[in-house]
Order: structure tokens, then sequence, then C-alpha cells
């Protein structure tokens, strides 16, 4: 046998001008082995992958050879560059103290409770941040329902090993020690709220909403003319030392001062330097001579700001909003120019029905809360309706987003039913209208001069409207509080139904109620991805759409072209064009990628909608984006405008290897005596195209309801064909006989 070794370094050209070199070399050992090692500054955690196959050629000891074929397939990716760390050292950080306490607990036990875990850190966080804003009652409250609510039990629930589960709790926790500094103006809370940032920007991209939300309130809070030597502590150190932590997460980088998500953070910054240097100067001129240089100043650091973004702007070193943030202010923007952004389900807008089933009666409550915390208003309020009016509108434009809107919903819902409450239970003869006076109403009395708004300060008097409602009966309170509790039970038999039905089950196993009420399995997936692990190559190549490739590469443990971290758009791309192609195109494209096989999903038997079909489009689009010449939308549609797959179709449609390997052997199946064979339950049509013939593909596996399809791909011929044809006279003359001839003689028989 052999024992191969390789070396990669620099020496072949590389796009970026560096070079590599591959050294190779044989020995004579037990078996065939292959190690890589790779040395490239700049570039940590490199992926390679490398292929060994050995035929006869290089001489061996026994008289025999073998001949070394070298595949080797290079991927160069990072993944310190493309996935946020938080989540992976949180999970490892766990597992190690607990084995460190001699606490045998496998890593896989980890990541399945690692997101409960965390949620009941964010029920404490809730109730921290909601007791800081109002009172203790309305902090218990928002715990209890953060705790059930559907809208983040969805990320939260055992199994779901995702940076959302995480994630949450470091933006409450981050928010509660920023209001603590702002009520506070203490160093110390502005440096825990930092290092809580930090933990953030590590876990989940969605740190841009608080680098975007702590500035707009400090920007409000200017507007309003609620300047304080604590918004002024809180902020500078939080925007300095959070600026400084964040750049440390090596997917992050120098984002944070080159990119425009985070602009409006540095804006604020100057702007809040330059309003308290104002301040400062207020004190030492006159009231002409400081407005002179008031506006002389604005206007000079406007423009100064102005000039300057547009500058790094244009040169490149601030760099525009990127694709997803953009298509937050511009919803049309992803579908025409990045569709595989707008091809994710969560990044769908949000439907009402998607509001009233994860909020549930929340949904009514919170803007009552909204309206309690701006009729008495202070520092830390402010920043709660600002959270609730953007939170609002981001999870409008966007499905997923509706995560970020849960925890506030459930904090202001908290203090609606936490005031109505206290309004009808609480003791006649002690009724005060807020609750507490906190930190930030005692200095703003201090400082009542400089403040905008007077109406928000703890009334000390009792309105004529409050004495007429402070004589209410007992009967009244009581229906009102029964109502309430009924309200919440309400609340927490949906709670239990949605996270039974729909957030308990794991996305791998289908589950259908029959018309008795029993429950039917569909195991159609762990099904296919058995076959797979066990009837397939260990080096397999298996192509689908991006949304299996977890899947696959978990459960099948087999490779995939491309997978849910998307990072790489032109090789997903090819995959959808390979799919919207016909059937010889699509071979070249899967022979160039080494395909062995293709699995795509079909729910035409049982009526299963998120099959590949209705996915179809989103593959073309994508692949139109980066192969426009070859690929185009409108070729699909019907001359009216439709998307059909009955005879009325488009003949690319009919024809594309997307279409031939969903319905191959479907046009013989009559799956109801009403319906005629080859009926698509989910398009509820008959297809167009029953006659099907693969050429370079056969079927190799269909789960039982037909809800996975795996094809196998062909291997190319060896040679064409020989054709035999019937040999001519003229063909025959042009050959002479190999035979040797006697020498001519003479005819006396000399020479």
């Amino acid at each position: 046998m052999v024992t191969a070794g390789l070396s990669l370094s620099p020496g072949l050209p590389r796009s970026d001008g560096n070079s590599w070199s591959l050294s190779l070399q044989v020995y004579p050992g037990l078996m065939v082995t292959a190690g890589l090692s790779l040395s490239l500054q700049g570039y940590p955690g490199l992926m390679v992958t490398a292929g060994l196959s050995l035929s006869p050629g290089l001489p061996r000891s026994d008289g025999n050879s073998w001949s070394l074929s070298l595949s080797l397939s290079l991927q160069l990716v990072s993944l310190s560059l493309q996935v946020y760390p938080g989540l992976m050292v949180t999970a490892g950080l766990i597992h190690y103290v607990l084995n460190l306490l001699h606490i045998t607990v496998h890593i896989r036990d980890v990541c399945v409770f690692l997101a409960p875990v965390f949620s009941g850190l964010t029920s404490i966080s809730t109730f921290l941040l909601t007791r800081e804003l109002w009172n203790q009652g309305a902090g218990l409250l928002a715990a209890c329902f953060i705790a059930i609510v559907p809208g983040y039990i969805s990320r939260s629930v055992a199994g779901s090993f995702d940076n959302e589960g995480i994630a949450i709790f470091a933006l409450q926790f981050t928010y509660y020690l920023w209001v603590k500094s702002v009520k506070t103006g203490s160093v110390f809370w502005a440096i825990g709220c930092c290092l809580s940032y930090f933990y953030m920007v590590s876990a989940w991209g969605g740190y841009v909403f608080i680098i975007n939300l702590i500035p707009l309130h400090v920007f409000v809070l200017l507007l309003m003319q609620r300047y304080s030597r604590r918004v002024y502590i809180a902020y500078s150190t939080f925007y300095i030392v959070g600026l400084v932590l964040s750049m440390q997460i090596p997917f992050v980088g120098f984002q944070p001062i080159r990119t425009s998500e985070h602009m409006a953070a540095a804006g604020v910054f100057a702007l809040l330097q330059a309003y308290a240097f104002l301040q400062y100067l207020k004190d030492r001129l006159t009231r002409q001579e400081f407005q002179t240089l008031f506006f002389l100043g604005v206007s000079l650091a406007a423009g100064a700001v102005f000039l300057t973004v547009i500058y790094l702007t244009y040169t490149g070193h601030i760099a525009p909003w990127s694709g997803r943030f953009y298509s937050l202010w511009d919803t049309g923007y992803a579908k025409i120019h990045i569709p595989i952004i707008a091809s994710v389900s969560e990044h769908q807008p949000t439907t009402w029905v998607s509001f009233f089933f994860d909020l549930h009666i929340l949904v009514c409550t919170f803007p009552a809360g909204l309206w309690f915390c701006i009729k008495n208003i202070n520092d830390e309020r402010v920043f709660v309706a600002l959270y609730a009016i953007s939170a609002v509108y981001f999870a409008g434009v966007m499905v997923r987003l509706m995560l970020t809107l849960t925890p506030v919903v459930c904090m202001l819902s908290a203090i609606a039913f936490s005031s109505v409450f206290e309004h009808y239970l609480g003791d006649d003869m002690k009724r005060e209208s807020p609750p507490i006076e906190d930190s930030s109403d005692e200095d703003d009395k201090r400082n009542s001069g400089n403040l905008y708004d007077k109406a928000g300060k703890v009334r000390k008097h009792v309105s004529e409207q409050e004495k007429t409602e402070e004589g209410l009966g007992p009967n009244i309170k009581s229906i009102v509080t029964m109502l309430m509790l009924m309200l919440l039970m309400m609340f927490a038999v949906h709670c239990t139904w949605v996270t039974s039905n729909a957030y308990s089950s794991p996305s791998v196993v289908l589950a259908s109620y029959n018309n008795d009420g029993s429950r039917n399995i569909l195991d159609d997936f762990r099904e296919a991805y058995y076959w797979l692990r066990q009837n397939t190559e260990e080096q397999a190549r298996v192509m689908s759409w991006w949304d299996y490739g977890y899947q696959i590469a978990g459960m099948a443990n087999r490779t995939t072209l491309v997978d849910n971290n998307t990072w790489n758009n032109s090789h997903i791309a090819l995959v959808g064009k390979a799919m919207s192609s016909n059937e010889s195109a699509a071979y070249e494209i899967m022979r160039s990628l080494d395909v062995d096989y293709v699995l795509i999903i079909f729910g035409g038997v049982i009526g299963y909608s998120g099959d590949d079909i209705n996915k179809f489009l989103w593959m073309v689009r994508i692949a139109e984006g980066e192969h426009p010449k070859e690929i185009r939308e409108s070729d699909y549609f019907t001359p009216q405008g439709e998307f059909r797959v009955d005879k009325a179709g488009s003949p690319i449609l009919l024809n594309c290897l997307m279409y031939k390997m969903s319905y191959y052997r479907f046009g013989e199946m009559q799956l109801d005596f009403r319906t005629p064979p080859g009926f698509d339950r989910t398009r509820n049509t008959e297809i167009g195209n029953k006659d099907i013939k693969l050429k370079h593909l056969e079927e190799a596996f269909t789960s039982e309801h037909w809800l996975v399809r795996i094809y196998k791909v062909k291997k190319e011929e060896n040679r064409d064909p020989l054709v035999h044809s019937p040999r001519s006279s003229s063909s025959r003359q042009k050959y002479t006989s190999k035979k040797v001839q006697d020498p001519p003689r003479f005819s006396n028989g000399e020479l």
C-alpha cells in the first residue's frame, strides 16, 4: 500500500497575488492516508479537503505497479470570519465548568438544554429591566409573560441550539445595564453595559439594534433638553469601551468604524461632546455671545460631518448599508437585488395573524402600557418608548424580528396589567400616580430649569377624575379584576397550546391529524437521511437546495454543496442554475461539481406546501442574479404571467431538471378516484408532463410518502458508442494486405 503526505505552501498563483505550491511524497506502508498542512498568515481556521485514488502505475515490491491520482479541492473558509463565536464559546465553557466540577455531561446535552437555561436568565433580566422602568410588581408580571409567550419560546425550546437562544438574554441584560447607568450616572454600570454588549456582539448579528437604539435614545434626550451628566457619562463610556470590545470579535472586525450601520452611534457621540462643550461655555459667556457661537459652531460642525461622510463613502472607506439591513428600509430591495435574502421565510413581512399567534392578548394591552410610560415620562421611559416603536416597525417588515418585539411587548403589557391591578386592588387611602420615584426623577427636579417636559413629573395631588374613580364600589372592582384574570388565563392556555402544537415538534418530523383526531407521523426526512447514510459512499456529494444542507451533513453525514450558512452566494446560484436548466445542461454542471446524488423535496402526494416546486422561483431568481444570460425568470411563466405546472405551463419549466425530478413516475399515480393520474395536491392541478424520461439521472430512493426523492447521477461514458456500418468495396481498395508475398521471379526462374 501507500502512505501519502501533503504539504501546501506558497507557490502556485492565487487571486490575491500570493501563491500555492503542492508537494507529494509517497512511501511504502500499510494503508493510504492523506495529511494536509496549511501555513499562511492571515487565514486562520482554513478548511481544506483532499482526495486520493490509487490505480495501477507506480512500481511496487511485488512486481505490480500503482499510479497515484490526486484530487485536491480547496475551499478556503475561515470559520472565525463566518460565524459569531458566542454560542459555541458559551456551550464549550459550560461543558468545561461542569466537567471541572466532576459533573459528567456530554456536550450534546449542553447544547440541547442551553436555550431553556438562558430563557430563565432572560426572564430574570426582563424582571430587572421592568422594575427599573416601573415597579417590582410589573417586573414580576413581565418575567411571567416572557417565560411562556410563543414569540420567544419558539427560540428557547430544548434542542434549539441557535444564536437567538442566548442573544435575547444579552439584549435584555444590556438594556437593563444601560438604563441603570443612565439613572445613576455610574461608570461601573456603564462598563457592565459594555461587557454585556460585547457578549451580545459575539452572539448575534442583531447587536446592530443595540448600537442604533441607544444612540437614538441619547439623541432624543438631547432634543427634549433632558441632557445631564448622567447621560454624558453613560454614553461616552458605553461608546468608547463598547466600540473597542466589539472590534475584538473576528467576524465583526473593523465594521464598527467602516460600515453605515454604525455611523449613527459615532455621530451621536460627536454631537454629545459638542453639546457638553456648549453647556460648559454657556456658564462663561453672555447670552448673545453664546447664541452666535452656537449657531456658528453647529453650522460648521454639521457641514464638516456631512462632507466627511460623503467623502469617506465615495472613497469606499465607509461601506454602505448591507443588503439585509437596507431591506428593512426598502422592503422591495432584497427581492430585486439580493433574492437569496428575500428567499428566506423568516425575512418575509409579518402577517397580522402572526402577531396574534405569537403574542395573543399582549398585542392589545401593550399600547396601554406605552401610554402609561409616556404619561409619566422620564429618561428611562423615553428609552422604552423608542424601543417599542422601533421594534414594532421592524417586526412588521421582517417576521424574524418578532423576536425583538416580544420582550418589550411583555414589559409594556406587564406595566398595563400592573397599573390596572394597583388601581382596583390597592389601598384607596394611599394611592399615588407613579409608584416609585427613581434617581433620574430626583435629578430632573434639581435641574428642572433645563427640562423641556414638566408634565411627566410625579404629581403630589390627586386629580378630580382620580377622586371620582376612588369611589367605585367593590362590585365594579371585582368585575374588572375577574376580567383581567380571565384574559391572563386565556393567554396561558393559548401559550400552552401553541408551544405544544407548533414549537415542540422537530422540523424533520412532520405530524398531521386524521378526521378522528388521531395523530399521523410523517418520518420521511429521517428515512431518507438514514438511507443516504447506509447506502452511499462516505465521500459521496449530495446536491440539494441550501435549506437541507445542515440536516444532510448532520443526520446523513454526507457532503453537501450548499448549506444554511448561505455565505457563498455564487455557489448557491450555481445549484439554482442546475435545478432550473434542462437535464443535459444540468448534467454538465453536476459533473463539474462532482455531484453523486441529488436530493429534492416533493409534496404533491401529501399536500406539503414547503416543497421545492414552491421554492423553485427563488432558485431561478438567485441563479438569474449570477447568470443572467442563461437563466431568466420570465421564461418560466406563461404568456399571461402565471406560474403553472399543468399543460398550460411554460415549456422551459416543464423540461427543467427540478420539474422532471419532482414529477418522475408521478403521472402513473392516481391518488384518488375523484382525480386523474398525476394530480398534484399541493398545486391542486394535473401536471402537464406525465411522460418524463431521465437520461443522465436514475431514481435511487423515494420515501414512503414521496416527500423526499433522491436521484443518482450517472457516470460519464468512457468512450462514444461504436457505430457498425457495412464495409464498402471502395474502402477495401484503400488497404493493402499485410501478407508477405513471394518475391517476383523471371521466366527462367531467376530473380
